[in-house]
């Protein structure tokens, strides 16, 4: 079933869940990676029988130890789930001790900004988002979007396709070319073919549905970050459902208007966006999708003889049931619009994992200097790309 084209003045997202159940294989794991995943099945209340019988299938690198077994239960872990990690313990008695996990380091001590330059900055960041789109420059780059499902509800990953595109950014406007499936040709494919799941809103309508005032959103200040290598504002706030735009859609038959929530990452120096979620708030129960989650990350980046901040890499998911999906979308290679403008349309490696991740905080010492709006740093965190 095809999916209707993008439309950069609508925030979608659309799942079609068809892609065909996978039989997992022995997953090797080490004992910090285990216990991450118990704790995120606690965490986000997953079944234990199931839990359980996907622990069946782990093979640990290292010795798991009884008392890890007894924290993971006071934690919250499910009787079916504590017998197999006995199972576990007790297959892995000869083998060498576990690495200790890395120490979480101390977070430094730095004062919120007041109230008065909160709401200063809240303003300042409410304009830039609102003439993002206006701002940019005609563009070309590559659009690769790693397509994932998981049948279990569980998170063990099964990736279905890659899916490697020309993105043509010409008067504010998006166009698509899909050029390679897989890493194989993808002749006489149009974007509008590719099923699965889809998102839009990337180049500047995520950003101004949250920011413009009929939206009535409500900010509050949270927390100093590291995002990337830079020091952040990070802002939590909400959209009722009355003053939302965004639309969830299923399958083309059914679709609601969410109200939604999420932060928003501020850069401390230039007071542009470095990153947004939006995660999906009040669905009905009967609608199918119930979940529905974006990140959007953002980065400097040159184009001719000017710095932009542009998407580098968004990340969909969203659950039907047990079925989740989860797209990671990256936008490499950005070159200025025109005939000169050559891209080499292979599929680039991944950026790492942890992209989207906040980092230790920077200490008091490296406060950055004021602010100057408009006017990115040339500092790049980044690897090339």
């Amino acid at each position: 079933m095809a999916l209707p084209p993008f439309h950069p003045a609508r925030v979608a997202f659309l799942v079609l869940f068809a892609f065909p159940l996978m039989v997992h294989a022995q997953l090797k794991l080490t004992v910090n990676q285990l216990v991450s995943f118990v704790e995120s099945s606690i965490r986000l209340k997953h079944d234990d029988k199931r839990v359980a019988e996907y622990l069946k299938k782990v093979k640990l690198t290292e010795r798991l130890e009884d008392r890890m077994v007894e924290v993971l239960m006071g934690k919250g872990a499910g009787p079916y789930t504590i017998q197999a990690l006995r199972a576990l313990a007790s297959e892995s008695a000869g083998l060498p001790k576990a690495a200790p996990p890395p120490p979480k380091p101390a977070s430094a001590v730095i004062p919120p900004p007041s109230e008065k330059e909160q709401r200063e900055i809240i303003e300042a960041v409410r304009e830039y988002a609102l003439n993002y789109t206006r701002r940019l420059p005609d563009f070309i780059c590559t659009q690769v979007t790693r397509r994932y499902f998981d049948p279990s509800g569980l998170e063990l990953w099964q990736r279905a396709d890659v899916i490697t595109e020309r993105l043509t950014y010409f008067e504010q406007r998006e166009e698509y070319k899909v050029v390679l499936i897989n890493n194989s040709p993808a002749e006489g494919v149009s974007h509008d073919q590719l099923g699965g799941a889809t998102s839009s809103g990337e180049f500047g309508t995520l950003l101004k549905e949250v920011f413009e005032p009929e939206s009535e959103t409500s900010f509050r200040w949270e927390r100093w970050a590291t995002l990337r290598g830079r020091r952040a504002h990070v802002y939590s706030y909400q959209v009722a459902q009355p003053r939302s735009k965004w639309r969830i859609e299923y399958q083309k038959t059914l679709s609601i208007i969410a109200g939604y929530r999420g932060l928003v990452y501020v850069d401390a120096q230039t007071l542009t966006v470095l990153q947004i979620t939006l995660e999906a708030v009040d669905i009905p129960p009967t609608f199918p999708i119930q979940q529905a989650k974006t990140t959007l990350a953002y980065d400097f980046v040159q184009i001719g003889d000017q710095q932009h901040v542009l998407p580098l890499r968004a990340e969909v998911r969203m659950r039907e049931g047990r079925n989740l999906v989860k797209n990671e979308v990256e936008f490499r290679m950005y070159r200025k619009f025109g005939a000169e403008a050559v891209i080499k349309f292979d599929t680039p490696d991944a950026l790492p994992e942890d992209i989207l991740q906040e980092q230790p905080l920077l200490p008091s010492s490296s406060t950055p200097p004021a602010a100057t709006p408009g006017q990115p740093s040339p500092v790049r965190t980044l690897p090339p790309r």
